[in-house]
């Protein structure tokens, strides 16, 4: 939920001296929340005792989340999907080699609910505000992309939100919950829509206007600063980036790399474009719902608000940002993502295993995928 801000903010985003420009344009951070498992493939809480064991550089890239059986590992600055890839694979491999098993799936398929929470003062204001709602550990994958100033980053996070459905429907890998199949291709958004300031978030004018936004909702909130507004998408001022928050975790670290890529395409792309097309924060709310129930069976609305199948839609955007992602190195990494259109999504895959071969060997591919 963010957990790669601990610093206790003083001030409103309005006033934070900004990294936008910081770090290379376009250069790509992402970050993959995983669940902790034992040898029965159950939850573990074993969050405290991974840190204990890690030393640098992997202390660098692990860290703890507000659930004990959770932890998320990030990259360093990338400059592609490639570099990023060999730092997540890199990553698992290292804590399960610890001795820790992974397991990397939106929501554990079978995990009954309640958890354990980390006591952590960054925290302890989750703990209080959301109480009984943290049921489960939910697993995103967030990816951060360098932009070069903080109107732009503005400019482009609007731009995100209209591709949000279409990610959505890529991403989706959390059909079950609690062992049943829970009619929804992404299972983790149906939870974590159930907190506060997760939602795609309206048009900003400019980054003042955002900043604006960021201050009233942080007195609202009475949260410390803008790292505990979780929207879909949203303009990160600390890292100089915008980061899309929006999608499941993926089960393989390529998997994870290629819509990393696809993420980092879009945004060199819109880097082009002067205006942001118009569709209602509303549309774009219940299309986003859409993906996350249907996955790439649903309609999304396209830019002009009207719907579209989601792999007609995701076919489309393939063949626009194609250029961009030979630019920058990663269009070998969009062959993964024409090959979710053709086999399925993580929801997909969990459901074909789980009818062909039970829950137990759903558990253990999981298992076994997220680090090989």
């Amino acid at each position: 939920m963010g957990g790669e801000i601990s610093e206790r903010a003083s001030a409103s985003p309005g006033r934070y001296s900004h990294r936008f420009g910081a770090s290379p344009p376009l250069s790509l951070g992402v970050e993959e929340e995983l669940l902790l498992v034992d040898e029965r493939f159950r939850l573990e809480a074993a969050s405290e005792a991974v840190l204990e064991r890690v030393s640098p550089p992997l202390s660098e890239r692990v860290s703890a989340e507000i659930f004990s059986e959770q932890i998320e590992i990030k990259t360093g600055i990338c400059h592609n999907a490639e570099e990023a890839l060999a730092e997540l694979r890199g990553a698992r491999q290292a804590v399960h080699d610890l001795g820790f098993g992974l397991l990397s799936a939106g929501l554990h398929p079978t995990a009954a609910t309640g958890a354990q929470l980390v006591d952590k003062p960054r925290y302890e204001i989750v703990r209080e505000d959301l109480g009984d709602l943290l049921r489960t550990p939910p697993c995103g994958l967030h990816v951060h992309v360098g932009i070069p100033d903080a109107d732009v980053a503005v400019r482009i996070a609007n731009a995100f939100r209209l591709y949000l459905p279409a990610l959505q429907a890529l991403s989706a890998n959390s059909p079950f919950r609690e062992g049943a199949d829970s009619g929804h291709a992404s299972a983790r958004t149906q939870v974590v829509r159930s907190y506060p300031r997760f939602q795609v978030p309206r048009e900003f004018r400019d980054y003042e206007d955002f900043c604006h936004v960021a201050d009233q909702l942080i007195a609202a909130a009475g949260v410390d600063d803008y790292t505990y507004i979780w929207w879909d998408v949203r303009p990160h001022p600390k890292l100089g980036t915008v980061e899309v928050r929006a999608v499941d975790v993926q089960i393989e670290p390529e998997t994870s790399s290629a819509i990393a890529a696809l993420i980092q395409a879009i945004a060199a792309m819109e880097l082009d474009r002067p205006t942001v097309a118009e569709v209602e924060r509303e549309a774009l709310e219940e299309s986003y719902f859409q993906a996350a129930s249907h996955g790439l069976e649903a309609e999304i609305v396209l830019a002009d608000g009207t719907p579209a199948p989601a792999r007609t839609v995701i076919a489309g955007m393939l063949d626009a940002v194609r250029p961009y992602a030979r630019d920058l190195g990663g269009e070998a990494a969009l062959a993964e993502v024409e090959g979710i259109l053709r086999g399925g999504n993580g929801a997909d895959e969990q459901r074909r295993i789980k009818r062909e071969h039970g829950m137990h060997s759903l558990l253990e591919a999981l298992a076994e995928r997220s680090v090989r």
